[in-house]
């Protein structure tokens, strides 16, 4: 450990009358939050206001681009080319820099979202267009990933700052990917439990695997869904046992 990690978590996730999820305490407690671009979710408004309430907590914000699925929450895997995948990125990019913008914040980082961090994560041709996405609209932003998997690969040739991540609230396959949501042991309920496994794994620099494999990793930032029902109450517990570990906790986009 370097003595401090980032907590992260999906905001910004409804759309017009629609919310999702308790940002404003999420807020209250996590260091970096990663915004809906409007694919998957959000709208101008949602973005602006997500935006100005992340600046005035001095939580840091970024792009959380995703496929055109509104209806299916961004979780449908949907098979296009590269080049048009590489530019709705960029389309969200700059739609919530431009949002971010209204709100006095600046953008700080890009974090795939749902399907599409799926596919960045299994076929390389995906983590490629994601990468150069990134690096043209910004080069400075930090690309999230998951490391070890194409996505990490892919950044690293682009020549970007990454941030990596591990989940709190999710189970991982033995192959370093996250367990399909349908599958047991995909999501993970029990706060303590999670918190407890989070400390451990970022104490030993490691990623548990549901066989019981670990992989020795590096890791930035912890994630908890914004979406989970219990967010509030995981996200308490894996702030209180990080901090229990003596970790400070501060968004990794300050150096």
């Amino acid at each position: 450990m370097n003595g401090r990690i980032d907590l992260n978590a999906d905001l910004g996730e409804g759309f017009g009358p629609w919310r999702m999820g308790d940002d404003a305490g999420l807020l209250d407690i996590v260091t970096s939050a990663n915004v809906a671009c409007g694919f998957h979710a959000g709208d101008p408004d949602i973005m602006v206001e997500t935006a100005a309430a992340a600046r005035a907590r001095g939580v840091a914000i970024g792009a959380h681009p995703g496929f055109w699925d509104l209806r299916g929450f961004g979780r449908l895997r949907i098979q296009d080319s590269p080049r048009r995948i590489e530019r709705d990125i960029a389309y969200q990019i700059g739609a919530f820099q431009a949002c971010a913008a209204l709100a006095g914040a600046r953008v700080t980082h890009v974090k795939a979202h749902g399907a599409l961090a799926n596919l960045s994560n299994e076929e390389d041709a995906v983590a490629e267009a994601l990468a150069r996405a990134v690096r043209g609209v910004d080069r400075d932003l930090i690309l999230v990933v998951m490391p070890g998997l194409p996505a990490e690969r892919a950044g690293e040739r682009a020549g970007l700052r990454l941030a990596r991540e591990i989940y709190a609230d999710r189970g991982y396959a033995a192959d370093g990917t996250l367990l399909p949501r349908a599958m047991p042991g995909a999501v993970i309920h029990d706060a303590e439990a999670a918190a407890a496994r989070v400390a451990r794994m970022v104490g030993e620099g490691a990623v548990f695997a549901a066989d019981g494999r670990a992989f020795s990793v590096a890791i930035d930032t912890v994630c908890v869904h914004g979406d989970n029902p219990a967010a509030m109450v995981m996200a308490r517990a894996v702030r209180t046992a990080l901090e229990a570990a003596g970790l400070s906790l501060k968004p990794f986009a300050v150096t």
